[in-house]
């Protein structure tokens, strides 16, 4: 937009002062979302995460999850919400699912392989268990009274709007920092999920639809409302901390569950030898890379307490994550709700690595592991969703490009609109 203003002269000043302030007025916003220095509850800093993400992890997780054995994951998009009737699901024709057609399915993945170890590890009976398991019910009727509590205060902190709370922030996160370890970490975990999913969403935006071809993109706007840290009174670096702070317990349990591959026994079987053989290779290199990252989360400090304790809060951790799985089931749109299942069972994989340290080790090299083992389903949900966090963190680096970018071109235009 231009004010047509002229050259401040002699004479000037007074009125040249003003027509600045009524041009400031008409600068684009731009959005300072400063995320930057050590995250809570660990010694590792922003930067050293991006750089490793950018230059090690997000070229080759992203060629990875090309191969066909991370391509097919099988899911039931049609289960009903548990928790309250749910008859809403979205009409845009990009937000449905289109199912996968038997014939395009790998022989392999589809059929299993001859070799029995094989077969366990493509069998995705356990997750169909998993899902209908009784224990799975109303989270009222799992979770203890204390539990119970912190869960509806967490849901009523979340969804005080339909994005993000605006609840006094300062409290709840005082209240936050006045939970055990273990349990900042779970709400840290389900806040860097949500950020993750929030992201994705500003990063592909519907900006348009004409003539039924629908124009997607990163949308400025709906970035700001969601992470500026006026718009979200100071919660958005927070949230995007969260999300550095998943990535990180994520990236360690790679590095924990490395041994598992590095095994003869284990293929990534699709019945296509080479392909298979060069998916496990790429594997282990990002497996490789994970391990050389220098400052990963200790999980060790988790669950450190008298065993008895440190039993019934594991046990507390994993049914919260078994009931967010079945809080999926409510999502309306499809791809939300395939994205919200992978990335809650690519989590929960995750946590089950780095609370299976000692089964890893005691891993047998050339049988089958009677104590420690991960279907395909699982193997393929921990990888995608760690592939979307590295999407997420590349995603939010193009947005730091992008509002540079903004405030460089403000101010080019100011210099020239005003002072010319």
């Amino acid at each position: 937009m231009s004010l047509g203003v002229r050259r401040a002269g002699a004479g000037q000043g007074a009125a040249a002062a003003v027509q600045l302030l009524v041009t400031l007025s008409f600068l684009p916003s731009v959005v300072e979302v400063q995320v930057t220095g050590v995250l809570d509850d660990c010694l590792c800093d922003v930067d050293s995460i991006d750089n490793f993400n950018t230059f090690k992890i997000f070229p080759k997780i992203k060629k990875l999850q090309e191969r066909d054995y991370f391509r097919y994951y099988k899911v039931n998009l049609k289960r009903p919400c548990p928790f309250w009737a749910e008859d809403g699901h979205c009409s845009i024709k990009d937000c449905h699912v289109e199912p996968c057609p038997e014939s395009k399915i790998p022989v392999g993945i589809k059929a299993g392989s001859s070799n029995k170890y094989l077969k366990v590890a493509n069998n995705t009976r356990e997750l169909e268990d998993c899902e209908q398991a009784s224990k799975l019910g109303a989270i009222n009727s799992t979770l203890s009274n204390q539990s119970r509590e912190a869960f509806i205060d967490w849901a009523r902190y979340d969804d005080s709007q339909d994005h993000f709370c605006e609840l006094d922030g300062e409290s709840f996160y005082t209240w936050l920092e006045g939970l055990c370890l273990e349990k900042r970490v779970f709400y840290k975990l389900i806040s860097g999920l949500h950020a993750s999913i929030n992201l994705h969403l500003c990063a592909n935006y519907l900006l348009e639809e004409t003539w039924g071809k629908p124009t997607w993109g990163p949308n400025m706007k709906e970035f700001k409302r969601r992470f500026d840290p006026v718009e979200t009174k100071g919660e958005g670096p927070r949230r995007l901390k969260n999300l550095y702070f998943l990535y990180l317990i994520e990236l360690r349990a790679l590095s924990k569950v490395a041994p598992y591959f590095e095994r003869s026994i284990v293929d990534l079987y699709t019945g296509n030898v080479k392909e298979d053989a060069d998916t496990k290779t790429l594997l282990l290199n990002i497996f490789q890379d994970t391990k050389s990252f220098p400052m990963h989360f200790d999980e060790k400090s988790m669950f450190a307490g008298d065993k008895k304790g440190a039993k019934s809060l594991k046990e507390e951790f994993r049914l919260h994550f078994k009931n967010i799985s079945r809080i999926m089931d409510c999502v309306g749109c499809d791809k939300c709700r395939l994205w919200g299942k992978l990335q809650t069972q690519g989590l929960g994989t995750a946590l089950k690595i780095l609370f299976s340290e000692k089964e890893i080790q005691k891993l047998p090299e050339n049988s089958p592991s009677k104590g420690f083992q991960l279907t395909r389903q699982e193997i393929v949900a921990l990888l995608n969703a760690f592939g979307r966090l590295s999407t997420s963190i590349k995603e939010l680096q193009n947005f730091k490009v992008l509002l540079q970018h903004s405030r460089d071109t403000s101010i080019v235009w100011w210099e020239r609109g005003t002072f010319r």
